[in-house]
């Protein structure tokens, strides 16, 4: 029995990286799945890569509040959501004291304020079915300082946050709300920080004490398929008395 068959969920960032490992995940548990980016080019690589019928695709800024209820408006009449992954996401990189103003902007509108505007948008429908579930990619660096990523860091705590506060007020409308956090994950993101070299793996492994980085004691840079094993694990009734949680999933990198 395939976990998802019948269901709509809604991925946003799903071009790419963990999230397009969300969606490819989600449509092999059978699930109908409502791909949303920025990207349509990437979208439509995913498409040409996935080739399913139960793919729907959706061009959008979720930065922009009106567009976003819009759409949801039109996708919830006719696949009424039942889960929403909430994968989009950007970094920035530099030191604090030369980090600019437009950099941190452009992290809080995606990261926070994009996980925002989809989520009060589908939460309103979830309470009227009185289900519902809502799982927020954030990130390690949300509870763990790093070098150059002040905006970063901070941008995924706000998002946790958030995420764990709408666990709290919906829990009494049967809608549950958590949060995985990876660590170093094979995607364009983690090429973005730290280069595609040969030495990639070794140096995520070993760590650096000179950025105050600890290594991964699991010894291994997480797959995207990896994250999408525990979005789908919470998104899921496996996980039906779960809400409210921050799950870390980084190799060990940061104790837990």
């Amino acid at each position: 029995m395939k976990r998802f068959a019948g269901q709509a969920i809604l991925v946003t960032g799903a071009a790419q990286g963990i999230g397009a490992a969300v969606v490819e995940r989600l449509l092999e548990e059978g699930a109908t799945v409502l791909a949303l980016d920025r990207n349509n080019a990437g979208l439509a690589q995913l498409a040409l890569q996935l080739s399913s019928d139960n793919l729907k695709l959706h061009t959008i800024d979720i930065t922009d509040s009106q567009q976003v209820g819009a759409l949801i408006d039109r996708i919830d009449e006719q696949y009424p959501i039942e889960g929403l992954v909430n994968a989009a996401g950007t970094l920035e990189s530099a030191p604090f004291d030369q980090f600019s103003h437009e950099a941190w902007l452009q992290l809080f509108e995606i990261n926070v304020h994009g996980t925002f505007h989809v989520s009060q948008h589908v939460v309103r429908r979830m309470i009227l079915r009185r289900r519902g579930s809502i799982v927020t990619l954030a990130s390690n660096a949300a509870t763990t300082p790093r070098v150059n990523l002040s905006g970063y860091c901070a941008s995924k705590a706000a998002a946790a946050m958030l995420t764990r506060c709408m666990g709290l007020e919906l829990g009494k409308y049967g809608v549950r709300c958590n949060v995985i956090s990876p660590g170093s994950t094979r995607t364009p993101m983690l090429y973005q920080l730290a280069g595609e070299d040969e030495g990639l793996d070794e140096r995520m492994i070993r760590g650096d004490l000179n950025l105050h980085r600890t290594g991964i004691p699991l010894g291994k840079i997480a797959e995207p398929r990896d994250i999408a094993a525990g979005v789908t694990f919470l998104l899921s009734s496996d996980a039906n008395h779960i809400t409210l949680q921050n799950l870390v999933m980084d190799g060990g990198a940061t104790f837990g």
